[in-house]
């Protein structure tokens, strides 16, 4: 007797042993994070969605939600929203769609049909993505028929690989298209088709046609609620809070919430076209600064900072890469080697500048060459926001060149002639005059300072480059601007200190 209830006791501590094994095995539940997509879709937000994809992934994260509150917006951000949660395959993706202001309306309902699984809170909704453009006077219309192809076959993709309805998606594109609940009579299979989707099937013989859906009637775009989602078969389920969705999903612990940070809103305010065109405004009067004065370094640091934030916030507003850095740094060494190498202005110096252009248009925009509308606007804004720029900076430079000396401020930064040994007779003798004589002081870049008797003079040419020592002649008086040009001429001589 003894015996047997030893054996027994022994038995039952084994199987306490292995349940409490089993249970120390199984895991507590799956790392979650949570991404907040609200406001319009516009071209910025594909990028926000990666970076913060990114972290989560960083952070080991096994699902990822995406709370979703937006009325839509512009659509092939939307559709490369949709692409990228269809391509996450290191994480479940999930969206919410709590219900506030909007739900997940328009392009935001391709964001959620491209994940994995949709749960919806009572008042949400999703649905009524038709798409419309300006017709560029007073409002908006609904695009033809062949314009909508590709939209209808992308969002019947979209809902087919997660197994939803197609024809109920592509029911949320087109207003026209009437839905009916479908039963395959050998099968006993239920789902929703189209009427030419019933003519079309091989075996449209064996399925029945029911009763249609109301939302796809009267020329509507399909919009169902929370409740009439899971009813369709376009949700997996219903959540009434964030805790309660996460307590559906088996979430272990608090999820950590990623969404619109300050660093998000300054990259923002930097793709802004006035923005932009300020950064390279004050970027190219930086550099002019520098040249005029050369030595004081603070035109380099002015400008480096510039366009250092210019394709800071292109990388990350995510139409930038690598390639567009090493073009703006050729052409910067182009120039260089025009200026410094191989005076005057020739293919070095052009083709310099024809780099700086386009590695300046390239980060501005994701594609090269336009094909649609959209990215011809968005060249054609690019290019005038560049335009624009260069004109107001050749507008400053004129007038640095013209009036610097006589600011209060900067004309402490220039470098002031010495003091004469003794006081000219008059003030006109010390006036300079066409055809005097002198040298360069330092070297012409075509801007530099040249010495005439005892006066020092800031000078220019006219894209010609002089080395310092050399003999100049005054060519040409402009206003406060001095011309010089290689002094011609056996007999000339330089008129020295």
């Amino acid at each position: 007797m003894r015996l047997v209830v030893f054996l027994l006791a022994a038995a039952s501590a084994d199987c306490c042993g292995r349940a409490a094994a089993a249970a120390a095995a199984r895991p507590a539940g799956k790392r979650a994070a949570i991404v907040r997509l609200e406001g319009m879709i516009t071209p910025f937000t594909p990028s926000y969605l990666e970076r913060k994809l990114e972290t989560a992934r960083r952070d080991g994260a096994e699902l990822v939600i995406i709370e979703i509150d937006s009325p839509g917006g512009e659509l092939f951000s939307s559709m490369r929203l949709a692409q990228m949660l269809g391509t996450v395959d290191w994480a479940e993706t999930v969206a919410y769609i709590p219900g506030g202001a909007h739900g997940a309306l328009s392009g935001a309902a391709f964001a959620a049909l491209g994940c994995e699984r949709i749960f919806m809170g009572p008042t949400g909704a999703i649905g009524d993505a038709g798409v419309i453009e300006s017709d560029g006077e007073s409002a908006f219309r609904y695009v033809p028929e062949k314009e909508r192809t590709h939209v209808v076959r992308t969002i019947r993709d979209l809902a087919a690989a997660r197994g939803r309805p197609a024809a109920l998606a592509e029911a949320m594109v087109d207003k026209d298209l009437d839905v009916f609940k479908v039963r395959n009579k050998r099968t006993g299979v239920e789902t929703y088709m189209s009427e030419k989707e019933l003519a079309a099937a091989e075996d449209g013989d064996d399925w029945e046609k029911g009763k249609p859906v109301e939302e796809s009637l009267g020329g509507n775009f399909l919009e169902v609620n929370g409740a009439r989602a899971v009813e369709l078969g376009l949700a997996d389920g219903n959540a009434d809070s964030r805790e309660d969705l996460c307590e559906q999903l088996g979430v272990a612990g608090q999820p950590r919430v990623l969404q619109w940070t300050a660093v998000d809103t300054v990259v923002l305010v930097l793709n802004w076209p006035i923005v932009t065109g300020l950064l390279f405004i004050i970027g190219l009067v930086a550099l002019y600064f520098e040249m005029s004065s050369p030595g004081l370094g603070m035109g380099i640091l002015i400008a480096g900072l510039c366009f250092a934030l210019f394709f800071w916030s292109r990388f990350l507003g995510g139409t930038a890469d690598w390639l567009e850095i090493v073009l703006f740094l050729a052409g910067l060494g182009f120039l260089a080697l025009e200026l410094f190498v191989l005076p005057g202005f020739g293919i070095a110096g052009l083709s310099g500048m024809l780099l700086l252009g386009a590695s300046l248009i390239l980060a501005s925009q994701d594609f090269v060459i336009p094909h649609t509308g959209q990215q011809l606007a968005t060249l054609l804004s690019t290019l005038s926001v560049l335009t624009a720029s260069l004109l107001i900076f050749f507008l400053l430079a004129t007038l640095m060149s013209r009036y610097f000396g006589s600011m209060p401020i900067l004309s402490r930064l220039m470098l002031q002639p010495p003091a004469a040994a003794t006081e000219p007779e008059s003030r006109a003798a010390d006036e300079p005059a066409m055809g005097d004589l002198g040298v360069a002081d330092s070297a012409l870049r075509p801007a530099g300072r040249a010495r005439f008797g005892h006066r020092m003079l800031d000078v220019m040419t006219d894209g010609e480059f002089i080395d310092r020592g050399c003999r100049v002649q005054i060519v040409r008086i402009s206003g406060r601007r001095v011309f010089v040009a290689p002094a011609r001429g056996d007999g000339a001589s330089a008129a020295g200190p």
